[in-house]
């Protein structure tokens, strides 16, 4: 499973974007298990606060879209994952 993270906005405006394969990982269904809520979830609240972070998250071609400050649970575990250990 590929799932890549890429934010955009915040107060300086950089972009910044990682991708995680968890093909052959150890923890994979755990990864698989979080994309797959964040993916069930669906769109977020679009509506971010001003200089807030946009994000959109793609698992194997699959894109939901979200903001801060109304990020679910499950976006924000996945977020930080992704762009922690992303390439």
């Amino acid at each position: 499973m590929r799932i890549r993270v890429r934010r955009t906005g915040g107060f300086a405006g950089i972009e910044r974007s990682a991708e995680v394969d968890t093909s052959g990982r150890p923890d994979a269904g755990e990864w698989a298990a979080l994309a797959a809520t964040v993916v069930r979830e669906g769109d977020g609240d679009v509506r971010g606060g001003p200089d807030g972070f946009s994000y959109e998250i793609t698992v194997d071609g699959e894109t939901v879209r979200c903001c801060d400050p109304r990020l679910t649970e499950a976006q924000r575990a996945l977020i930080e994952r992704v762009l922690k250990e992303g390439a």
